[in-house]
């Protein structure tokens, strides 16, 4: 790969040699006195006088030198190919100087680059070592750029700040700015995390006018409101090694939807490449009053996904494939552009990817991973007097493994580094101790090992904190967070979410009572410590039911089972023993019946809304949102506002079968319940459990072991189809509802009776009366059952139907009016109706 251009103006060798450009001697670019061109930021005008600048300290280069009225000549940049190049790329072996550089000498500009670093100066451990040895991992890549006879820059891709570890969010991630000032940090990206605390925070607390963070924020596509004008500085150049290095940044344009929009109201977001394509052209056009560089880097805060199903994410079209974004920023980013670096999704990978319009031609496109795992590397070889890049090597070079102790006595910046740490980590403990909360009895996960003595569960033994972190078990803990999610980001400008949901292996810590009910910030830090962004996502009913089906896990996992903490208006009833896919047996938000076509918005943590655990549903979500918070920013303005909270030992899932036969009304019906007591610690022992219908109760058993067998008389006056049965465990208080169905009264074949007697045709009176019932059907069939003849309520005789017909004779009548009638009833009622006949009058005589 390099620069070319046409050839320079006769005798404009020597004019250069005798008329030396500003900060550059005659013999080459080894001294310059700089001033700073920053884009059309409104702060920096570009017809702004430029002061006199002090002379140019190495580590932080940030100009391109000064103008001059003596001739220069400017190349027509294009990339091409050389032969040598490509030899050199696939080899993954550079040419590097040897002896003393000349300007007539190529060099070997070293970009160093980090990304996503969201103030990990410690870790979730507090492990200080860690920011040691990426401080260590640059000045390492330094010193070897340097001893190979070229020169380093180092840049960063965004997201330094915000969604921070405590150590560095306590103070506002001021110690993260003081690590990267020490570092030389020469220009960022702006990352939608800088707009965390809104647009104000980010120009006049961070940058403030260079007084704070000293390296450049560039953005080149985040303008004023409904205008193009520049928002930020676009761009940054620096002279490296004798040549002029052309940083541009651009954010996601996703930023609007990623931070609390109050803070950028002020502010629109462009098509990134759109931008910064723009600004290329803009340091590429020969005109030195705008702006020029030799070599263009484009740092973006976006990035290639994780990987898609159909192609591995670990190569180059893969990613393509799966994101239209990145495949824009890889494939129509200007071939001005030299190197890019990327961000924003965590990923790690350095690829050569083909540069637009020149065949056979590649250049970086680097991401680092995240939180300082990885510097990444570019090295491109440039020509110092046509600024062609002949050469390019990209890679991420992991953090150091030389001894924390060794790196700090050899590099001053990381005696600096380990001092900003230490101290911020004190301070940090100092903040630690401060109250935020206060519970009334412990709030813990679920725990193992233990009993219930006194009807409470206890713990296997002293203290609280053997047996915890069962993440197969329900508990006031997990259930308690996923209150504060919902209530978190309930309003609209948070996401709109009305269903919280956590994983149990984000729950680190417990809230303890003891010794005085105070929850301070370190105790609250404690139980989040991952700093996972707040996010919301629209599901299905549908997706929601599948999303508690996954908590049985891949055959795979290391766990079969995760239980996740649901807030206080969903409950759902569960069968362990049913085939997969239809384990849960009926769920129940804001108190009716789960509608699997509406859509549902949760809250959770980013971990989570990514498919983290294997809840690969949230991955088919729609309208991911994220809200702009952390985890324990949200947790901890929580606590303070609920002062002195209780645990809510009401389970949210209970194991009741489904009830899948119709239960016809006035009939009993038995329904098995386990699952009922919780682990945490405190919890009750449930002794009773009710069952009700419509507000009226219809059974009652006693739980034992958190079981019962709960019989149910189903109301006789229960019209048929869909109905539920409510269970309450007492005193624990939890409610479930377990749906089923009244069976609907079968339509039964009508039937008729006759009754005739035989005294109107006898002569004789002392001849035996007859009564005769026939009785038919509507359908045609015999009818088949029994005949009571009666007088009155009185039945005198009860004797079988043949086809229909029953026969008795009349007992001797006193003198007098008798009236007589015969009930047909029938041998299958639940198919045939009875049916009364005619009365019959007979005279005694």
């Amino acid at each position: 790969m390099r620069w070319t251009g046409p050839p320079a103006t006769p005798g404009a060798q020597d004019r250069r040699a005798e008329c030396p450009q500003p900060g550059r001697s005659p013999d080459g670019w080894s001294t310059f006195t700089p001033s700073v061109h920053r884009g059309s930021h409104p702060d920096h005008p570009q017809d702004r006088p430029v002061p006199p600048a002090a002379p140019w300290d190495p580590d932080r280069g940030v100009a391109p030198p000064q103008r001059s009225e003596c001739p220069t000549v400017k190349p027509v940049r294009r990339m091409t190919s050389l032969l040598a190049t490509v030899g050199l790329v696939a080899t993954g072996i550079l040419a590097t100087s040897t002896g003393t550089a000349s300007a007539a000498d190529p060099v070997q500009l070293t970009l160093l680059n980090i990304n996503d670093f969201h103030g990990r100066i410690t870790n979730a451990a507090a492990d200080k070592d860690l920011t040691v040895a990426l401080a260590g991992t640059i000045e390492e890549q330094r010193a070897a750029a340097t001893a190979a006879g070229g020169d380093s820059l180092l840049l960063s891709a965004g997201d330094n700040i915000g969604a921070s570890l405590f150590a560095s969010s306590s103070a506002q991630d001021q110690p993260t700015i003081d690590v990267l000032n020490a570092l030389g940090l020469a220009a960022s990206a702006v990352g939608n995390h800088e707009f965390d605390r809104g647009e104000s925070d980010l120009v006049d607390r961070v940058v403030s006018d260079k007084t704070n963070a000293k390296w450049d924020y560039l953005g080149a596509n985040v303008y004023r409101k409904g205008t193009q004008t520049p928002a930020l500085p676009e761009y940054g150049i620096y002279p490296v090694g004798g040549v002029r290095v052309g940083v541009i940044g651009a954010v996601t344009q996703e930023t609007s939807t990623l931070v609390s929009p109050a803070g950028i109201a002020d502010l629109d977001f462009g098509d990134p490449v759109a931008a910064v394509n723009r600004v290329a052209a803009q340091l590429t056009d020969g005109d030195e009053s705008n702006g020029e560089a030799d070599v263009l880097v484009a740092e973006y805060h976006e990035g290639a996904p994780a990987g898609d199903t159909t192609v591995p994410p670990a190569t180059l079209d893969g990613q393509l494939a799966a994101s239209p974004v990145f495949a824009s920023i890889v494939n129509e980013t200007s071939p001005r552009v030299a190197a890019i670096f990327t961000a924003h999704t965590h990923q790690t990978y350095a690829y050569q990817a083909p540069v637009p319009g020149e065949a056979g031609v590649t250049r970086p496109v680097v991401q680092t991973g995240s939180y300082g795992a990885n510097v990444g590397k570019v090295v491109l070889t440039v020509d110092r007097q046509t600024g062609a890049v002949t050469a390019t090597a990209a890679t991420n070079v992991p953090r150091t493994t030389t001894a924390p102790a060794d790196l700090v006595a050899t590099y001053p910046r990381v005696a600096q580094v380990r001092s900003i740490v230490d101290t911020a980590v004190a301070a940090a403990e100092v903040i630690g101790r401060q109250p935020v909360g206060s519970v009334t009895a412990d709030i813990t996960t679920a725990f193992t090992g233990g009993s219930y003595s006194g009807g409470v569960y206890v713990g296997s033994a002293p203290g609280t904190t053997t047996g915890r972190d069962d993440r197969g078990s329900e508990s006031t803990l997990g259930n308690l967070v996923a209150d504060s999610l919902r209530a978190s980001l309930s309003s609209a400008d948070r996401g709109g979410a009305q269903i919280g949901v956590v994983n149990p292996g984000g729950l680190r810590a417990d809230l303890l009572q003891a010794p005085d009910g105070v929850v301070t910030y370190a105790e609250a830090n404690a139980v989040l410590p991952f700093v996972n962004n707040l996010t919301t996502v629209s599901l299905t009913g549908e997706q929601f039911r599948t999303l508690l089906e996954q908590q049985w896990q891949p055959s795979t996992a290391s766990r079969p089972y995760l239980q996740l903490g649901l807030s206080d208006n969903v409950t759902y009833t569960f069968d362990p023993s049913a085939a997969a896919g239809s384990r849960i047996t009926s769920v129940t938000v804001d108190g009716r019946p789960l509608d699997p076509a509406a859509s549902y918005r949760i809250g959770t943590f980013s971990f989570l809304a990514a498919g983290g655990d294997n809840f690969a549903v949230f991955t088919q979500g729609t309208d991911p949102r994220d809200s702009g918070l952390i985890d324990r920013d949200a947790w901890i303005a929580y606590l303070q506002a609920n002062p002195n909270l209780a645990p809510d030992f009401a389970r949210r899932a209970v194991q009741v079968p489904a009830v899948t036969e119709p239960v016809t009304a006035g009939t009993q019906v038995t329904i098995p319940v386990a699952g009922l007591d919780l682990t945490s610690l405190g919890s009750p022992a449930n002794t009773t459990v009710t069952a009700s219908w419509r507000d009226q109760q219809v059974g009652q058993a006693t739980v034992s072991g958190g079981r019962a067998d709960v019989t149910v008389t189903v109301p006789a006056d229960a019209p048929a189809g869909p109905t539920a049965l409510v269970l309450t465990a007492q005193p624990s208080g939890t409610t479930v509802t377990v749906p089923f169905t009244v069976a609907a009264a079968p339509v039964k074949v009508a039937s008729t009776t006759v009754l005739v007697s035989t005294a109107a045709l006898q002569k004789c009176p002392f001849l035996p009366v007859l009564l005769i019932s026939a009785t038919g059907l509507a359908d045609g069939q015999a009818a088949v059952g029994r005949v009571g003849f009666r007088e009155g309520d009185r039945v005198f005789a009860d004797v079988p139907a043949q086809r229909g017909l029953a026969v008795t004779v009349l007992p001797r009548l006193s003198r007098g009016e008798h009236v007589f009638t015969s009930a047909f009833t029938p041998a299958d009622p639940s198919r045939v109706a009875g049916s009364t006949s005619n009365p019959v009058l007979v005279r005694g005589r």
